[in-house]
């Protein structure tokens, strides 16, 4: 009796939780984003012939970065940076839509219309924000401001899905905060940001919610 009791408390809190969170995110989408992420990262650090935090660059004081092979520095990292977005977002879609119809829930309604929205309002201020620093040639500033602002789209979406989400999203923006400190690292710390925290992130959150499903 008491068992059964436990059961059914068990599947309506369940089901209040999917009707409020979307829970269909999934841990792999994580660590996909994260090597997509790091792959991005070494073609950056190969294309500058740079090793990680052996000495700063400052974009806007190095003329060698300008030009290399024919290709334009800020085209170059624009285009590497949107390629790892593409293949980040693509491998998200693909392993959270998969989580989803296992377990039989809807991955398109109102509730991931609501979480998208709420992620987009600060990742869309950061876009702005970042092409400012690029109008008023203050490049060093733009891969903190990616951090800080992608740790604050985070936070604010948490709300409508994982908790676990919120502390990937403290720790962008400490880390962004960190590095807004420290310029001319701010490749390394994008590095460890988007790569190796999204890594880190997903893994236990496979750990914690797939592992036995």
């Amino acid at each position: 009796m008491e068992q059964n009791y436990l059961q059914t408390l068990s599947e309506i809190r369940s089901m209040m939780e999917r009707s409020s969170r979307f829970i269909s995110l999934s841990g792999l989408s994580g660590v996909g984003a994260g090597v997509m992420a790091l792959i991005g990262a070494t073609a950056a650090f190969v294309f500058l012939n740079k090793i990680p935090f052996d000495g700063k660059i400052y974009y806007t004081d190095i003329s060698i970065y300008r030009q290399k092979g024919g290709s334009n520095l800020t085209l170059f990292l624009f285009l590497d940076a949107l390629a790892v977005v593409i293949s980040a977002v693509s491998v998200g879609i693909f392993f959270t839509t998969r989580k989803a119809k296992r377990k039989g829930q809807k991955v398109w309604d109102k509730l991931t219309w609501r979480l998208l929205v709420n992620l987009a309002i600060p990742l869309f201020a950061g876009g702005v924000f970042c092409l400012a620093l690029l109008y008023h040639n203050l490049p060093s500033l733009i891969a903190p401001s990616t951090l800080i602002f992608y740790g604050l789209s985070l936070v604010q979406g948490s709300k409508y899905t994982l908790n676990d989400v919120r502390y990937l999203g403290l720790s962008e923006l400490a880390l962004g905060l960190v590095a807004v400190f420290n310029l001319g690292y701010g490749l390394e710390f994008w590095t460890i940001g988007f790569g190796f925290l999204h890594i880190i992130y997903g893994s236990l959150m496979y750990w914690k919610y797939e592992r036995t499903a």
